[in-house]
């Protein structure tokens, strides 16, 4: 069964990664996009340096474009899904906290809304 990628989508129907994607030049976006297609190809055993664990269950996703450093922070979700949380640009060398933060707290969210216990 292969794998698929998904955007997250908020209580209010919104995409915040799409909207993401969408405020970036079209040449990151599309690199960005390929780079969700070797997810879908390779499932979990795509590695570094398209993919890097975060915590626990999040992953980050990482594409650079030119100089621009983008992340989008991603977890695995059952019956083969990708599920896409949170974009940023990355600055620092490290994931900025908040940034963790707005990445698990959606995840959390989708988890509840699905209805299924957390392991």
């Amino acid at each position: 069964m292969p794998w698929t990628v998904e955007f997250y989508q908020d209580g209010r129907g919104r995409y915040p990664v799409r909207e993401f994607l969408d405020s970036l030049p079209q040449d990151d976006q599309a690199r960005i996009l390929q780079t969700a297609r070797l997810l879908e190809d390779f499932g979990l055993q795509l590695g570094a340096p398209y993919v890097k664990a975060v915590r626990r269950k999040l992953w980050e996703l990482r594409v650079r474009s030119g100089r621009a450093r983008y992340r989008i922070l991603y977890f695995a979700f059952v019956g083969q899904r990708f599920i896409l949380l949170h974009g940023f640009v990355k600055k620092t060398a490290k994931i900025p906290r908040r940034e963790i933060e707005i990445a698990e707290r959606r995840m959390a969210e989708f988890i509840d809304r699905q209805g299924v216990k957390e392991t």
